[in-house]
């Protein structure tokens, strides 16, 4: 017999769902224990279903919220729901999929997809064929609901689409779905091109089969009214770019042609699917002969995608002259922080990550629109074909850039800027001759009344620094280096945002030809301190930090650690250990410190021992998770990194100051159990601390445990040690049996077989005999990688 709710417990029901669309926070709180309790009971899962798919009467969004409280507990319980249950939900789902309401046809597609993600595919065998075979209704709602509920599936369950584990069911759905490509209706038109999109990156061999036939599909749409269907069609012609150029080259002319049309289609959607194109062709290799002869239409097309639109404007207020510094941030404006190791970049996959790669995306001058939007995506794309087309593309440019970068309305000469900061990499050479001129126009422009102008004019003049850097001091550099530390204490916390990042990138590139003005620098960086608010005082750290790094041991004057000091300490003692904060101040320290060396005295013990405790709590919380991970969560051994970092840099610092240090404490039993880290950034610091600690202090590594045993684990990347010593004859042998394992292993990453070969020749330099002896029983110890230290040891 079919399940009938009963008439109380279906009011009850209801009630809730009324009660949980209160904005009342104690009545949410309630319906939330509410909730809990009745999941206890099977059978009222059944209710919410009823109230979905057969509670006409009701209105849509109570139904609508009912199937999404479902669909939450079919996440979080489905594996626990009785046979009975199961399967009367999959029936109603089935049943209602052409309800006449869209958002409930939307929320019935969404619990299907839901059930199918917990592994149901497999055991809902009628599912697929069912959704299918109602494609054919002649009722829309029907066949709308049931695309739309095969383009969920698709999303979440693209790859087992394409398994054996299904039957490859791809093999009747792509040539089903490529018939529905001319279906009268556009929102089904849509639907079918977006399930049939799934499958592109994939190559799946179902949609491979039948390319042409899409292709060709693709093409007759080309010009549909529909902007959904047109958003569509381009994003299915940038993934074919990137898989089955072949089948696109030779109408390529065409293509481009579209596309230059849709980049400027009237709908931002639209335009920014076609906008991708771009990006994706130019890293094809026929992008410079498929692109030249229509650089003349694309050029102005993306330079005016570049300008702020009006939404963007309201949304920074960018026609508000606003000083918001005294303005707390919000938390939800803070990006999740992730420490950067001070060593050498090493990627996991075997790829060749050097040192100085920035990760980070340096180019995003829109930081508070997360979005990726049109303006940001026309100006990557003019960066990339700036690398392509080098100075070949000024002559396109140059005629526009003049009347954008001094035209009245600053929206324009924004975009003007903007545009001058992309091609600054691709199109470097052929500029030169013009900085001398554009050079103070943009530094004018930091004194902008519009936020909005000064903030770009900080990111754009960032981009030529290193050509400011090459002229002389007075002419753009001292001029420059003024203007920026005065946006750096702007009242808008944007414009401080982008001082403080394109200071730092100053900094990297003039190093010591900033140690005349250091005074002036720290007196600007420090009352930063007092201004800034939480955010922009995570990038200030990081201006300071890269200071540190850029001068060096210049920085090592009383007059500048009493300037320096006192603000960071404070900051450092305001911090509590588990504090997400503490990593671009500890990074932050962590350059201070080296740069200051026997400076730093005053401050370091306390320091030192900050970080040795944060490594062993690490530790601890990591020896207790693994032993009960019921009851202790996993360690954020970022904590542990960022200390072992920190501890490196006053070694390297302090030198054998740091002996006492070292002495009175347990961090060479602490070192030992983190270079057998299962975390390669782990083991990675570990060993860079120890290149650090036996530089400074090498009795102390004598006494310490079998270190030779640590080389093992994969992806240690060894920190190339300048203070191998005669001492370390009586381990020459247990450590060199692991290098030249490590040297030997197939694709190891360049950067650490150029570091053990490093390692290897500095052990011969003072140990020969040993190392002849080792490498003797290892002929192949291939001659190539002795070569990186021939030169000696330095």
């Amino acid at each position: 017999m079919e399940w009938q709710p009963d008439e109380q417990g279906l009011q009850q029901v209801l009630q809730l769902l009324k009660d949980s669309q209160s904005p009342d926070t104690a009545t949410q709180r309630a319906v939330q224990e509410k909730l809990e309790q009745l999941n206890q009971f099977p059978d009222f899962n059944n209710y919410l279903i009823f109230v979905l798919t057969s509670l006409k009467s009701e209105d849509e969004p109570t139904r609508s919220l009912s199937g999404l409280i479902l669909k939450n507990n079919v996440k979080a319980h489905y594996q626990n729901f009785p046979p009975l249950v199961a399967d009367f939900i999959k029936r109603e789902c089935l049943n209602n999929i052409g309800d006449p309401s869209p958002l409930i046809r939307a929320t019935i597609g969404i619990l299907i997809t839901t059930i199918a993600s917990k592994g149901e595919l497999q055991t809902w065998p009628e599912l697929l064929p069912q959704l299918c075979n109602l494609l054919n209704s002649e009722d829309y709602n029907t066949c709308e609901g049931s695309f739309g509920a095969l383009q969920k599936i698709c999303e979440d369950s693209s790859e087992l689409l394409d398994s054996d584990a299904l039957n490859r069911p791809l093999n009747i759905m792509i040539p089903k779905f490529l018939q529905f490509f001319k279906h009268c209706s556009p929102k089904i038109r849509s639907h079918a091109i977006a399930c049939v999109n799934q499958f592109i990156i994939s190559r799946a061999q179902a949609l491979m089969d039948n390319i042409d036939t899409f292709i060709e599909s693709l093409f007759a749409l080309a010009g549909d009214e529909d902007c959904e269907v047109r958003k569509n069609v381009c994003r299915a012609l940038v993934m074919l770019l990137e898989v089955r150029i072949d089948r696109l080259i030779p109408h390529m002319h065409s293509i481009i042609q579209y596309m230059l049309q849709r980049t400027q289609d009237p709908d931002e959607n639209v335009s920014l699917e076609a906008c991708e194109f771009w990006l994706t062709l130019a890293e094809q290799p026929i992008c410079k002969e498929a692109l030249s002869g229509h650089l003349v239409q694309l050029i102005p097309i993306l330079v005016n995608g570049m300008k702020y639109s009006e939404i963007d404007i309201i949304l920074l207020k960018g026609d508000v002259e606003e000083e918001d510094d005294t303005v707390p941030d919000s938390e939800q404006d803070i990006k999740p922080r992730f420490h950067k190791s001070r060593t050498v970049t090493l990627q996991h996959e075997g790829g060749e990550g050097e040192e100085g790669e920035d990760d980070e995306d340096e180019d995003d001058d829109d930081d508070t629109l997360s979005d990726w939007n049109l303006r940001k995506c026309s100006a990557a794309a003019l960066d990339v074909l700036a690398n392509v087309f080098r100075d070949d593309l000024l002559p396109h440019l140059l005629p526009l850039l003049k009347g954008l970068l001094f035209h009245p309305d600053w929206v324009v000469k924004e975009s003007g800027i903007l545009v001058l900061g992309a091609i600054a990499e691709g199109c470097m050479q052929g500029m030169v001759p013009y900085l001398p001129e554009l050079m103070p126009h943009l530094i004018q422009c930091l004194c902008d009344k519009k936020a909005l102008v000064r903030s770009i004019a900080c990111w754009t003049l960032s981009r030529y620094a290193h050509w400011v850097v090459g002229q002389p001091p007075d002419s753009h550099l001292k001029p420059l280096m003024t203007e920026l530390l005065k946006r750096i204490l702007d009242g808008n916390k944007r414009v401080q945002e982008a001082a403080c990042s394109a200071f730092a990138t100053l900094e990297e590139e003039a190093c010591t030809e900033l140690v005349p003005y250091l005074s002036f620098i720290l007196d600007t960086l420090v009352f930063a301190f007092g201004k800034y608010q939480h955010k922009n005082l995570l990038i200030l750290y990081d201006a300071i930090g890269t200071l540190a790094d850029s001068v060096g041991h210049h920085l090592n004057q009383p007059e500048y650690i009493e300037k320096l000091m006192p603000p960071l300490i404070a900051k450092w003692n305001e911090l509590k250990d588990e504090d997400k904060d503490l990593f671009p101040l500890l990074e932050c320290l962590s350059s201070v410190a080296t740069a200051l060396q026997n400076g730093f005295l005053p401050y370091c013990e306390p320091v030192y021992q900050r970080c040795v405790t944060l490594v062993q709590k690490t530790l601890a919380q990591a020896m207790m998770y693994s032993q009960q991970p019921e009851q202790y969560e996993a360690p954020d051994k970022d904590f542990m990194i960022v200390a072992l970092d920190l501890l490196s840099g006053l070694a390297e610092g302090l030198g054998a100051h740091v002996d006492q240090l070292v002495a009175r404490s347990n961090v060479m039993t602490l070192l030992f159990q983190c270079m057998q880290d299962t975390m390669p950034e782990v083991r990675q610091s570990s060993f860079a601390l120890l290149g650090d600690l036996t530089k400074a202090c090498f009795p102390h590594i004598c006494l310490s445990p079998p270190l030779g045993l640590s080389v093992s684990p994969p992806w240690v990347c060894l920190s190339p040690p300048p203070w191998v010593c005669v001492e370390m004859q009586p381990y020459v042998s247990m450590v060199l049996n692991q290098l030249v394992e490590i040297i030997n292993r197939p694709n190891t990453p360049k950067t650490l077989l150029e570091n053990t070969a490093i390692t290897i020749g500095r052990l011969g330099y003072v140990c020969p005999q040993e190392v002849v002896y080792v490498t003797t029983k290892h002929p192949d110890l291939h001659d190539d990688w002795c070569k990186p230290w021939r030169r000696g040891p330095g």
